[in-house]
């Protein structure tokens, strides 16, 4: 998934998601140490982070993310640490007492091994130990094959109006889902533009990641249902891992 042509939408759906920061700020000032985040976008979580005193570096594919998590690390004050790379070959010559990766960053993890890989050179990368927690979302969606609006609709200050419409695919034998975002976005004087996004995600299952981590050389991790803690139900939006390397 190339999250470049996407950074700009990326920022406008998910800069205001607060659901998961103080769940990892606490897990990162607990560790004590400093902190890898796999993933880190437009370094909402990173930044988040460093306010609160955390050294952290945020591990990034995209280059047009990390541009924008730098500017926005100068709007605030804040000096990050970005490091361009993929979470299956990046080599880092620090070691970490934690690794976090928000917000389904795992989920650009297409196929077993790159899945393996990945986790095995996360754990390369953690002191003897050291923590490994994540988030991902329970598979349940809405309908397919047809184009919805989600109520994703932003003004711009000169008086645009931006519409989010989206249309998903499901591929079951591969556990993908396929987002088709049409973005269109409405001038003052009523011209049209339609911009277009492809986001292609790789779910899992419960049990299927807990045994991925033990594969990779985690212990077996502590599940949970929300980020507030309890236990991963029926109704649940999200599963909460935490392991440490063995």
């Amino acid at each position: 998934m190339n999250y470049d042509d996407f950074a700009d939408l990326y920022d406008h759906q998910y800069d205001l998601y607060r659901d998961d920061l103080h769940f990892y700020a606490g897990v990162a000032e607990r560790a004590g140490g400093p902190v890898l985040e796999v993933g880190a976008g437009t370094g909402r979580v990173t930044a988040f982070l460093a306010r609160r005193g955390v050294r952290v570096v945020g591990l990034e594919p995209s280059a047009r993310m990390i541009e924008r998590g730098r500017a926005r690390a100068q709007e605030q004050g804040l000096d990050l640490t970005f490091v361009q790379g993929d979470a299956r070959t990046f080599r880092l010559d620090e070691r970490f007492g934690l690794v976090i990766a928000p917000f389904n960053a795992l989920m650009h993890l297409y196929t077993p091994n790159e899945q393996l890989s990945a986790l095995e050179n996360i754990r390369a990368h953690l002191t003897p130990g050291g923590a490994f927690v994540f988030d991902l979302y329970v598979p349940r969606y809405g309908e397919m094959n047809t184009l919805r609006h989600e109520g994703e609709t932003f003004y711009g200050p000169e008086g645009s109006r931006t519409d989010v419409f989206l249309v998903q695919r499901h591929d079951r034998p591969r556990q993908h889902v396929t987002t088709e975002y049409y973005v269109d976005t409405t001038a003052q004087d009523g011209t049209l533009r339609r911009r277009h996004y492809t986001l292609t995600q790789r779910y899992y299952t419960r049990f299927e990641m807990e045994w991925l981590l033990r594969c990779a050389g985690f212990e077996s991790p502590q599940v949970t249902g929300s980020f507030r803690g309890g236990p991963l139900e029926e109704s649940s939006d999200v599963m909460v891992f935490r392991t440490r390397a063995k």
